[in-house]
């Protein structure tokens, strides 16, 4: 069962300013000292680079996945590897696919709660594309380049589309660092859908180019999320890291 939603009110108002207009819901945040963050396609653990010494800075342990991109299975393992590491609590985030990872083993017991950063959120058995079709297609779609069973974004497609509001010199890091993801990967489908159990927290990325920022309001009200809209595109965790570890503390029941 869910656990119980509450009024908005003045137990989060400190953080209104820095993540913006929340829903006119919150929910009740366990206390939780770790944090285990996974990246999306296209990306490694170095994505989430600017939200970690903030996450650190307020006395939680933060482990990255190293996310393998080579199916939903291999990247599932690689969470549930990282999870089984942790002391206690945890606060499981997810960027972009990454939603895919956490709604399947976010059913752990370790996990307190879900974050998703402009991020999938699949229901368990969910064809996910046949949902996103659903929506008008971004324009990153047009850039995405397969070479022997694996893709890649465009240097070009990155840096307009998938990086939008990201820094010039930040960006073409990030582009260089991306990570090779099966082709086959956005296909995959999860067996839970842990957000159905467990508190959810989700900050959607009002310019994304990349996941409809439409896409993203569904799936945050399907989950009935605690949600946040933020001025970012698809890469709010670099362009807004603040307002992205704010949230995630929100979900840690912490507040800084």
């Amino acid at each position: 069962m869910k656990m119980a939603r509450v009024v908005l009110a003045l137990a989060v108002a400190p953080l209104t300013g820095t993540l913006g207009a929340f829903e006119a819901r919150a929910q009740t945040a366990a206390p939780a000292r770790n944090v285990v963050l996974v990246h999306g396609a296209w990306a490694d653990g170095s994505s989430w680079a600017e939200v970690i010494p903030l996450l650190q800075a307020a006395g939680l342990k933060v482990t990255a996945v190293q996310n393998p991109l080579t199916s939903l299975a291999d990247s599932d393992a690689a969470t549930r590897r990282a999870l089984a590491l942790q002391d206690g609590p945890t606060v499981l985030v997810a960027h972009s696919w990454g939603g895919t990872v956490i709604s399947d083993v976010g059913i752990d017991p370790k996990v307190t709660a879900l974050v998703y950063v402009a991020a999938r959120a699949p229901d368990a058995g969910e064809d996910f594309l046949a949902l996103s079709g659903k929506f008008p297609t971004g324009p990153v779609r047009a850039g995405i380049q397969e070479n022997d069973g694996f893709t890649k974004i465009s240097e070009e497609s990155f840096l307009k589309y998938f990086a939008n509001g990201v820094e010039r010199k930040k960006a073409e890091v990030l582009y260089a660092v991306q990570e090779p993801t099966a082709a086959s990967l956005l296909g995959g489908r999860t067996t839970a859908a842990a957000w159905h159990t467990k508190p959810s927290w989700y900050a959607v990325s009002k310019l994304d180019q990349t996941i409809n920022p439409d896409l993203e309001r569904f799936l945050a009200k399907r989950m009935n999320a605690t949600t946040v809209e933020l001025d970012a595109g698809h890469l709010s965790l670099v362009s807004h890291p603040k307002e992205v570890a704010d949230l995630i503390l929100a979900a840690a029941g912490r507040r800084n």
